[in-house]
């Protein structure tokens, strides 16, 4: 079967690079031959790793992909975003530099064109990682089209059959719909959307106040766009709240507009632009915009699968499946976005190797062992490992926190970098490490310590230990690791190191 390629817009040189690769339009199905060890339905990152892992140790693989291979994170997620944020980064270090001596003549220049294309030609090249042709050389067999179960142990694509032992469901998700009167007439981007833009929207109506609305709102406002963003709730409702009113004073600061805790009520166009209407104890407001971006919640891909068919439990949320990843039916397994409530790449690849071992060699790993930390890439970022001080409470454990400032770590102060914090729960008599949140500008580059910390039960008495180069912003670990050993001396300790100490002169 031939299959048709879809279209990347903008159709540009960049965008037929990544669909040569990743979606190739003369691609034609390979006829399947016998049955398959292993049939991995969706190959962004959790059915990448699991078929590339699976076909090196030698296992019969195929995966089928009805839309781009690579998913959401290289082709509307983290790729382009953080291409997006890089260029928007550089944007406020010109703005800044007049602090370090240097002076620009003249305003500088945003190009939003060029730096969007900048994103789109590094996404190209990276795709080659994700391409149809790299798999193949693995000895792959890669299906493009759409996958529907049509037996326990088997499904159609193309209408050919693949029989399988073992199967994965990898589908992931999407940007959800809201149901918001007048939204679809007025017309919204998404994350699968705002990367095909070429032009900045003079003003935007961010709709969301999570990790991806905060990032873009910030890199847009960078940019030069007018933003407000707009949510029901708490900005990043999740981290602890002077994490996340760091990151309101610096949006203040930069321009940035809110309206939190309001009920969005309905989109109008009007001839001045885009107006989302929100409610307020009763009183209506209009934001009015040229562009709307929703960035609340994902859907999960079930759709079309058969999966009822195949026996497999699911609901709006995704596949259910046990702390084994395997599904209602025992021959099926899944991994990502469509059964985890951590829809992050990192744990898509971490759940699927899982999924190898378990699916393939009667494993018993288990995803709940899984220490998974995450970064909002906003400026500076928000990063976290473990658990919150709430949930170390709830879980009845006798804790003790340590929170340092980064205006009193040497490096981050001579860099210009010294607005956030880094804190550390721990098991009071003991150190261990129970969870860590950082704020600071590199903090998803630093959180990588407290996460090895957290996996392998170290105690903050490892960490004050632990030699770290000076000056580096990562010290702020040792510090707190200082301050823990510090408690450990207590008065009555002191008094008697005292008296051995005068009797020793």
């Amino acid at each position: 079967m031939t299959n048709v390629a879809p279209l990347v817009l903008p159709d540009d040189a960049h965008n037929r690079t990544l669909v040569a690769n990743v979606h190739p339009p003369a691609w034609t199905n390979p006829i399947p031959s016998g049955r398959y060890n292993l049939v991995v339905v969706g190959a962004g990152t959790a059915g990448l790793v699991t078929a590339i892992g699976a076909a090196g140790l030698g296992a019969k693989v195929a995966i089928v992909e009805r839309h781009l291979m690579g998913g959401d994170c290289l082709n509307y997620g983290c790729v382009p975003s953080k291409g997006v944020l890089g260029a928007a980064r550089v944007i406020e270090s010109v703005r800044e530099a007049a602090v370090f001596g240097v002076r620009l003549a003249g305003v500088p220049q945003i190009d939003f064109g060029t730096a969007m294309e900048r994103m789109r030609r590094l996404r190209a090249e990276i795709s080659r990682n994700d391409s149809v042709r790299r798999l193949t050389e693995l000895g792959i067999d890669v299906f493009m089209g759409e996958a529907k179960f049509v037996a326990r142990d088997a499904l159609e694509v193309g209408g050919a059959r693949l029989r399988f032992s073992r199967a994965v469901i990898a589908t992931g998700a999407r940007a959800a719909a809201l149901p918001i009167p007048g939204l679809a007439d007025a017309g919204f981007l998404t994350n699968e959307s705002v990367f095909s833009l070429t032009e900045l929207p003079r003003r935007l109506v961010v709709i969301g106040a999570g990790p991806i609305g905060c990032e873009l709102a910030q890199a847009f406002r960078r940019f030069g766009s007018d933003v407000v963003i707009v949510s029901d709730g708490l900005l990043l409702p999740r981290e602890d709240r002077d994490a996340a009113g760091v990151l309101a004073k610096t949006f203040e600061g930069e321009g940035i507009r809110f309206a939190l805790g309001v009920k969005v009520v309905r989109v109008e166009t009007r001839p001045e632009g885009k107006a989302v209407v929100v409610s307020r104890d009763g009183k209506e407001e209009s934001l009015v915009g040229d562009a709307i971006l929703v960035a609340v919640g994902r859907a999960a891909n079930v759709d079309g699968l058969g999966l009822e068919t195949a026996g497999v439990t699911f609901d709006k949320r995704g596949v259910q499946v046990n702390d084994h990843l395997r599904t209602t039916n025992r021959k099926i397994f899944a991994a990502g976005d469509i059964c985890s409530a951590f829809k992050f790449t990192h744990a898509a690849d971490a759940m699927a190797r899982i999924v190898i071992q378990n699916a393939l060699f009667w494993g018993r790993k288990k995803a709940s062992a899984l220490v998974i930390p995450w970064c909002t890439y906003t400026d500076p970022e928000i990063a976290h490992v473990g658990l919150y001080e709430s949930e170390a409470a709830a879980r009845g454990f006798d804790r003790t926190t340590f929170t340092i400032p980064l205006h009193e770590n040497d490096r981050a102060l001579l860099v210009g970098d010294d607005v956030g914090f880094a804190r550390i729960h721990a098991v009071r008599k003991t150190g261990r490490i129970l969870g860590a949140t950082l704020v600071a500008r590199h903090a998803g580059d630093m959180i990588g310590e407290m996460a090895l910390a957290v996996t392998a039960g170290l105690t903050l008495g490892a960490v004050a230990k632990t030699i770290h180069p000076y000056p580096t912003e990562a010290e702020v670990w040792k510090r707190a690791g200082d301050a823990w050993n510090r408690t450990r001396l207590t008065p009555g300790l002191k008094r008697f190191f005292e008296r051995l100490f005068a009797w020793r002169r």
